[in-house]
């Protein structure tokens, strides 16, 4: 895929309690953290022109986010392999409400390889999940790394195996990892190896 150098590619380590939206009227938003130059590329630019985020995260979660200028790129990342994207996983780290013990620990990894069965959420119905796999730090902090990316997800993971997130932070998008050295709020360019290792 051929990238243009006359579009933007930005990586951001999102904070919780911003929204990918860009306007909210009970929410700042991320292009708030952005620079003024950048942030009239949202609302003003031309269709095909403007600067959007690939993909979102809700207002509670934090992490890795992209945003782009380039719509073909947009999609070759957000879409499935079945309707010609990069079929990306995404990882996360959720804090979770009940500690849990070692059999326990087995027994969501093993729930979670098989396919859950999400609870309904808001506009959302039960959905069957694909497998998810789990990947346990602690015995209350997990790895989470999902194929696809249905509303609230992760947080619906752990309330279908009787649990709640408290946190949760994107940590990766296929081989792309949040960068260690990007602090929350903060934003850069993307690197030609971090688009590379995306597509």
């Amino acid at each position: 895929m051929e990238l243009s150098k006359k579009e933007i590619y930005l990586i951001m380590n999102k904070p919780a309690g911003y929204v990918c939206s860009a306007v909210s009227d009970s929410h700042k938003t991320v292009y708030d953290l952005l620079s003024e130059e950048l942030r009239g590329l949202v609302q003003g630019a031309k269709r095909g022109q403007r600067l959007h985020t690939i993909g979102r995260l809700d207002c509670d979660t934090s992490g890795l986010l992209l945003f782009t200028t380039d719509g073909h790129f947009s999609h070759k990342i957000a879409a499935s392999k079945e309707i010609g994207g990069c079929g990306l996983t995404k990882s996360y780290l959720a804090e979770l409400k009940k500690i849990l013990s070692q059999k326990e620990m087995e027994e969501y990894i093993k729930k979670a390889h098989e396919g859950l069965l999400l609870p309904a959420e808001k506009k959302f119905p039960e959905q069957k999940a694909k497998p998810a796999l789990l990947t346990f730090l602690t015995d209350s902090l997990c790895k989470v790394t999902v194929q696809e990316g249905k509303f609230h997800e992760v947080r619906r993971i752990f309330r279908a195996l009787g649990n709640e997130v408290l946190t949760l932070e994107r940590i990766s998008i296929g081989k792309l990892t949040l960068p260690p050295d990007l602090q929350a709020g903060q934003w850069r360019n993307m690197t030609e190896e971090e688009i590379k290792a995306l597509i």
